[in-house]
C-alpha cells in the first residue's frame, strides 16, 4: 500500500506540472541552483549573460531558481564532454542541469536515461504557442519532447551588395535573378567572364562570384524541393534526376571558376571580396562585417543583402532548419521543473526577441514570428541583423522547413559527401585549365561519383 501510494503521489505531480502549476516549484527561501552549459560566444555570449543576470534577480528571486552557468564551449568540445557523460567514463563531469544540445547527441544521452521529458512540464496549450516543426524536431523515438527550442536558424543568401551593383550595372544582371539556383549559376558565369575581361591582357583571371557552406546543404534541401529524398536510412540516394540537377548546379560553375570551393567558411572569403554571395546559416550573420579588405590590404565598406533561400526552377519553397535546442537532465522534479520554468521565461517573446535580434537566430515562439519580429525590426541597430530578420518573417510566412537527417550515420554522410564533392570540383578544375571541356568534365565526374 505504501508503494502504491508514493506512486500515485509521483503521478498526481507530474499531472501537476503538465498543467502549468507550481506545485513542483522551488522554496523560494531555499532558492536551487541550476547549472547550465551552452556554446553562445561573442555578443551571443552577451545578451546570454543579460537575460541570466535578469532572470536570476526577477522571477528567479522570486521563485527560488539560480541559473548558475558553468561551462562555455564550442559545441564539439562541450559534446565530446556529454558523451564521456553518456557512456559514464570515469572522470567525466557532472551532468549539467541544462545544456545546448543537436538532437543527434540528445538521442545519446537519452539511450542513456539521462533526459528529462519536457512535456511534463508543459501543457498543449502551451507547447501550441511555438513553431510546429521547432518542437517536432526534439522529440526523439519514444515521442517525448527532449530538445526545446530556444533559438533557431535557417539558411539564406548573403549578398555583397556593394560588389554586386557595379557588376548589376555593367552586365545588367538583377538581383531578383538570384532567386532561383539557376539564376545563380548563370550570374556566377556572367561575372567571372565580366571580371576576367578587366583585365584583358591577363586570360583566365575572372573571380568567384558564389560559394555555399554545405554543398551537402544543398543537396538535402534541392532535391526536396523537386520532390526527391537525398538522405535517408540506407544512404544517400543519388541516382535521381533531382540529385543529377543539384550536381550540375554545385559542380560545373566551379569547373569554371564561377564558384569558389573553399574549406572555410564562406563569410572568410566573403571579407575578402573574393566572392560576391552566398549560402549560410543566418546564424553567421555577424561574421560578414562591413568592410572588405583586399589583397593589397586597402579596405572598403560595403553593404550586404539578405535574401530568401533560393529555389531550383519548378520546384516548392523548401528551406533547412538549423540549430541545437536545450536539454534538461533527468534529476528531482523540483530541478526539472525550476529548468523548465527558465526556458518557458527564456523563450518567451520579449525575451527571445532580445536574444535573437542581436544575434542573428530565429525566435522560436508563433507570437515573435507574427506579432513580436515587425515590432523589433525597426529598432535593431545592426543593418544586416535587420535584413536577416525581416527574410526570416518572409521565409517564415513562404517557406516549408526540413531538418537535417537524424540517423545514426547521417554525420559521417554528410562528411563524406562534403569532402567527395569539393575533391571531385578541385580536381575537375584542373583538368578544365589543362584543356578538357568543362560539361564532360562535369559529367564524368558524377559518373565517377556514383560508382
Amino acid at each position: 500500500m505504501i508503494r502504491r501510494a508514493c506512486w500515485l503521489l509521483a503521478l498526481l505531480l507530474i499531472l501537476m506540472a503538465g498543467c502549468g502549476t507550481s506545485a513542483l516549484g522551488p522554496d523560494p527561501d531555499h532558492p536551487v541552483t541550476i547549472t547550465m552549459w551552452h556554446n553562445y560566444g561573442g555578443q551571443m555570449k552577451d545578451t546570454m549573460d543579460a537575460l541570466i543576470a535578469e532572470f536570476n534577480s526577477t522571477v528567479g528571486r522570486e521563485r527560488g531558481i539560480v541559473i548558475s552557468v558553468t561551462s562555455i564551449q564550442a559545441s564539439r568540445d562541450q559534446n565530446e564532454k556529454l558523451a564521456m557523460i553518456a557512456r559514464g567514463d570515469p572522470g567525466a563531469p557532472a551532468m549539467p542541469d541544462i545544456a545546448t544540445a543537436y538532437p543527434a547527441m540528445a538521442m545519446t544521452l537519452w539511450e542513456a536515461g539521462l533526459l528529462a521529458p519536457l512535456d511534463d512540464y508543459f501543457s498543449q496549450e502551451e507547447l501550441s504557442g511555438y513553431v510546429e516543426p521547432f518542437v517536432a524536431e526534439g522529440r526523439l523515438p519514444d515521442g517525448k519532447l527532449y530538445v526545446f527550442p530556444v533559438s533557431k536558424s535557417t539558411e539564406a543568401l548573403f549578398l555583397n551588395r556593394t560588389l554586386f551593383d557595379r557588376f548589376s550595372k555593367a552586365a545588367g544582371v538583377t538581383a531578383e535573378s538570384l532567386s532561383t539556383f539557376e539564376g545563380i549559376a548563370s550570374a556566377a558565369q556572367e561575372y567571372y567572364e565580366w571580371t576576367d575581361a578587366l583585365t584583358p591582357d591577363v586570360a583566365g583571371d575572372g573571380k568567384s562570384f558564389f560559394t555555399a557552406d554545405s554543398w551537402f546543404n544543398v543537396a538535402l534541401v534541392g532535391a526536396a524541393q523537386l520532390g526527391e529524398p537525398f538522405a535517408g536510412e540506407t544512404g544517400l540516394h543519388t541516382e535521381s534526376e533531382a540529385f543529377r540537377r543539384v550536381w550540375e548546379f554545385s559542380v560545373l560553375p566551379a569547373l569554371t571558376g564561377a564558384f569558389a570551393v573553399t574549406d572555410g567558411y564562406s563569410s572568410d572569403l566573403s571579407r575578402t571580396g573574393e566572392i560576391v554571395c552566398s549560402l549560410g546559416s543566418t546564424a553567421g550573420i555577424l561574421f560578414y562585417g562591413d568592410t572588405v579588405t583586399y589583397p593589397d590590404n586597402t579596405k572598403e565598406q560595403v553593404e550586404y543583402d539578405v535574401l530568401p533561400y533560393p529555389v531550383f526552377s519548378g520546384g516548392r519553397n523548401i528551406a533547412l532548419q538549423r540549430g541545437a535546442g536545450m536539454i534538461v537532465a533527468r534529476s528531482t522534479p523540483e530541478k526539472e521543473y525550476a529548468a523548465a520554468l527558465f526556458l518557458k521565461w527564456f523563450t518567451s517573446p520579449s525575451q527571445n526577441m532580445r536574444f535573437v535580434a542581436s544575434t542573428g537566430y530565429l525566435p522560436v515562439t508563433l507570437e515573435a514570428f507574427e506579432t513580436a519580429m515587425a515590432q523589433e525590426i525597426p529598432s535593431v541597430d545592426n543593418p544586416s541583423v535587420k535584413k536577416l530578420l525581416e527574410t526570416a518573417v518572409l521565409m517564415h510566412e513562404g517557406y516549408d522547413f526540413i531538418v537535417a537527417p537524424q540517423a545514426e550515420n547521417a554525420a559521417a554522410l554528410a562528411d563524406a559527401y562534403e569532402k567527395g564533392i569539393r575533391q571531385a570540383m578541385r580536381s575537375g578544375r584542373q583538368r578544365v585549365l589543362l584543356g578538357e571541356d568543362p560539361e564532360a568534365v562535369c559529367a564524368d565526374l558524377l559518373g565517377g561519383f556514383l560508382r
